[in-house]
């Protein structure tokens, strides 16, 4: 069977194509190029061939194919391109037409199928948890060490002032930082309305892999499902950042209107973070914060983390100009060995820190980051499960100082 023609493959917007200058200044802010040095694993390379391809120039061979595949799609590249060019919007139209030209991993479409449907993942999460405890399963890299044997809390409320968009597998594997994040968003004296199982997944993963018409059903589903005027807050970088683009993805003026509701939960603490009733903090050690790509380079959200977290403990920086972690969504399923070294550059340098300045928890808000470092040993909490954990008891006078919660960067 011959290879589709590039006419057949590429279907790319030439201005986003040729605004690249090749500059040079997204080199260090790609991690598939530190890791290699070859021009075809940066984006400036990437875009090249996607120009090449369209042009006629090459032919689609698996070089091409794996220059695209191997993209984590941090898109930490456009955060620091000066011409602006949408990297995000053209690696994702290159995964399309690699989809549809030849079909993904059968394991990879497997989970993506199981991601919508919600009791199937809640049974066999179950399920999977519990032979974990049995030691009746193999350890499986991109698993958390230990599932927990139920998923999140269905909701409790029929109205809420604000909706807090649960999703697919947080739900699922991460309940606890569902239910810290309604604790800390109540304690500022507002009531949640959590999306639950029937709205279901935001179709970010299945966007990321190139399945376009299935990411739109699924952002179609939500907005039908999140009927109202509330602000949708998101507490997963890659659930918000799949929620404030469905106004692209689709079109419409209704998912415009909805994409506008929604907010990082961090962006809409920090403007009430002040009326927390937080315990005294004094003496806490810091807090090293592990800033998830696309909360970082696409929402532009990181510093809402900072803000709230400055009020509970001190913020240590990674200062690596939020470089990738290696998780990608399903990135370390596909691409394991790319998404291993990524990681463990990334490990060294938390381990580095808090070696140097005694700060032992780490935060990413995002569980695709938390579940690949712990793949390495390093415990990673949600920033709200630290913000949570220094909310004060009622009746109690500063100066308590509860304990905080447990984990830390080597891995204790």
């Amino acid at each position: 069977m011959s290879s589709p023609s590039y006419t057949e493959l590429l279907d790319l917007d030439n201005d986003s194509l040729t605004a690249c200058v090749a500059c040079g200044l997204c080199l260090p802010h790609c991690p598939t190029f530190r890791l290699t040095g070859d021009e075809r694993m940066s984006p400036r390379g990437r875009i090249a061939l996607m120009r090449a391809l369209q042009t006629g120039e090459v032919v689609c061979d698996d070089e091409w194919y794996n220059s695209m595949e191997t993209c984590i799609q941090c898109r930490g590249c456009e955060a620091a391109c000066p011409a602006g060019v949408p990297f995000g919007e053209l690696i994702s139209g290159a995964r399309a037409a690699i989809s549809d030209a030849r079909p993904l991993p059968l394991h990879l479409r497997i989970g993506l199928w199981a991601l919508t449907r919600p009791r199937l993942l809640l049974t066999g999460s179950r399920l999977v948890a519990l032979l974990q405890r049995l030691r009746m399963l193999p350890r499986a890299t991109f698993l958390p060490r230990r599932l927990p044997l139920s998923g999140s809390s269905l909701p409790r409320r029929t109205e809420g002032d604000v909706i807090l968009f649960t999703g697919c597998v947080m739900d699922v594997w991460q309940p606890e930082v569902h239910d810290a994040c309604e604790s800390v968003i109540e304690a500022t004296g507002s009531t949640v309305l959590r999306s639950g199982p029937r709205t279901g997944c935001c179709g970010a993963l299945h966007e990321h892999a190139g399945l376009h018409d299935s990411a739109r059903e699924l952002a179609e589903h939500v907005i039908a499902t999140l009927q109202g005027d509330q602000q949708v807050l998101v507490d997963s970088a890659g659930c918000g950042t799949a929620l404030k683009a469905y106004g692209d993805l689709l079109g419409t003026p209704e998912a415009k209107v909805f994409s506008e509701r929604v907010l990082d939960v961090h962006e809409w603490l920090a403007e009430r973070s002040d009326a927390l009733p937080l315990a005294d903090v004094s003496g806490r050690p810091g807090v090293i914060v592990q800033d998830p790509c696309h909360l970082r380079h696409v929402q532009g959200a990181h510093g809402a983390v900072r803000q709230v977290l400055g009020h509970c403990s001190e913020v240590v920086e990674l200062n690596d100009d939020g470089l990738c972690c290696g998780a990608g969504g399903s990135y370390s399923l596909l691409q394991p060995v790319m998404a291993t070294a990524t990681r463990d550059r990334k490990v060294e340098l938390i381990r580095d820190v808090s070696a140097r300045t005694g700060a032992n928890i780490v935060v990413s808000a995002n569980p695709g980051c938390s579940m690949h470092l712990a793949t390495a040993g390093v415990e990673v909490l949600h920033p709200i499960q630290v913000l949570a954990g220094m909310l004060a008891s009622p009746g109690e006078v500063a100066g308590g100082s509860p304990a905080g919660p447990a984990g830390g960067a080597d891995g204790r």
